[in-house]
């Protein structure tokens, strides 16, 4: 008997008849003599739907202990509501909160990482002859006792931690798409599915823009030497195997299932949550960049690209620009403003209209022209480019928002990612 940890998302419990069909699907499962542990996100976008609440009735953004309470409620409706479905079926099946489940975070509210995994009560539910059904994306700080959150497309994290601490057979992370596919479906029809791609290819794509992994649940699956099965709800298909990298723990028996050649190009990601803070008029003296990146690592802000120049102003004086996400950047101009007099900085710019276009491809790495293949294609779509990052498996650009769908076409097509026919989305709206 197999135990099988699996993930459903908010686009597949969008409503009643989502529910119930998720349910069929968990009886299936269960129905093949496998044991079941179930992690399920909120019903369709009713954590947008909390946040746009919760803005209407304070003018406070950041993240917040009565804020993790308010978005937790969503998760906890939709474990209980799918719980009653499976009871329904005529099969037993019991609801848990993320801190019931055992997930221990630190204190950090809106993006709370786990400390501890402990699921003695999801264990014994499931041997007792259970299908267990824990809400995602929460946990509970020790200390304080208070509920958390882990950030968006924490109940993926939620349902790898499970899958490592119960040691299953394999995680399964079921969405609105047939698997992880070369580009977004809804922006570009003519994407292709992956049958498998690799976890460091997954990890590029996830940490800029891809929406199908969360990033977190992908590093832990990296660390723990999990296979993750990415499919839909909605269909029977086989979906996209995301497979450990050769260097990845507990992994050397799985090499073998990796090609020994990769393909050149996996995927094209695409993020629009990111914004761009320039801090002009750095004076060029070694310690004031330290002393701007300190003030925000203390207030906790996620930077992501970061670009330095000379500033067009005076010589001795250089501009900073970085990108992060658009819920952090008015904690990031407030720091800024408080110490733009100690550092002795001109000006700091903010742009919140700007897209996040990224290749992303371990064959890259032994294949020269990419960089060349990649920037002809925005050339030739009119695409102006504002900041460049690298990696070994990784181009991104930032480049203006209105743009980014043509961006993401042009490139696509550009590698020789299209495929005839229209991929399928099930549902969701893919926010």
């Amino acid at each position: 008997m197999s135990l099988i940890v699996q993930k459903f998302g908010g686009s597949s419990v969008a409503d009643a008849e989502g529910v119930k069909r998720v349910a069929r699907r968990i009886g299936d499962t269960r129905a093949a003599g496998n044991d079941v542990v179930v992690v399920v996100s909120a019903m369709g976008d009713t954590t947008d739907d909390l946040l746009d609440l919760a803005h209407e009735v304070s003018s406070f953004r950041g993240p917040s202990r009565e804020l993790d309470m308010l978005l937790t409620a969503g998760e906890r409706i939709s474990m209980a509501v799918l719980a009653m479905a499976v009871r329904e079926l005529g099969i037993p099946a019991q609801s848990f909160t993320g801190s019931q489940a055992g997930m221990i975070t630190d204190g950090i509210h809106g993006a709370a990482r786990l400390v501890e995994v402990n699921p003695d009560r999801i264990r014994e539910s499931v041997q007792a002859g259970n299908v267990a059904i824990v809400a995602g994306f929460q946990g509970m700080n020790r200390q304080t006792r208070d509920i958390t959150t882990l950030g968006r497309g924490g109940s993926d994290t939620t349902a790898v931690a499970l899958a490592a601490a119960l040691d299953a057979d394999v995680c399964e992370i079921y969405s609105d798409v047939d698997g992880v596919f070369t580009a977004d479906p809804r922006i570009v029809p003519t994407a292709h599915k992956l049958d498998e791609v690799s976890s460091e290819e997954m990890l590029e794509l996830a940490a800029n823009g891809a929406k199908i992994l969360h990033l977190r649940s992908v590093e832990y699956a990296r660390r723990f030497g999990l296979k993750l099965h990415v499919r839909s709800s909605f269909s029977t298909l086989e979906g996209t195997w995301v497979i450990p990298s050769p260097t990845d723990a507990d992994s050397r028996d799985l090499t073998k299932e990796i090609p020994l050649e990769q393909p050149l190009i996996s995927g094209v990601a695409h993020d629009r949550s990111q914004a761009k803070v320039t801090i002009v008029g750095v004076p060029d003296v070694p310690g004031y960049a330290a002393k701007i990146f300190g003030s925000l690592n203390d207030a906790e802000v996620n930077l992501d690209m970061i670009v330095q120049n000379v500033s067009t102003k005076s010589a001795k004086r250089t501009d900073i620009s970085v990108t992060l996400p658009q819920d952090q950047g008015d904690t990031a101009l407030q720091v800024l403003r408080r110490v733009q007099e100690e550092v002795g900085f001109e000006d700091v710019q903010y742009d919140d209209r700007i897209g996040k276009l990224s290749l992303v491809g371990a064959g890259m790495k032994s294949n020269p022209g990419v960089s060349f293949q990649f920037f002809k294609a925005l050339s030739n779509a009119g695409v102006n480019i504002d900041m460049i990052s690298t990696s070994e498996i990784r181009i991104s650009v930032i480049t203006r928002l209105d743009l980014l769908d043509d961006a993401v076409r042009a490139v696509h097509s550009a590698f020789d990612l299209d495929r005839e026919g229209e991929a399928t989305v099930y549902g969701g709206t893919g926010r």
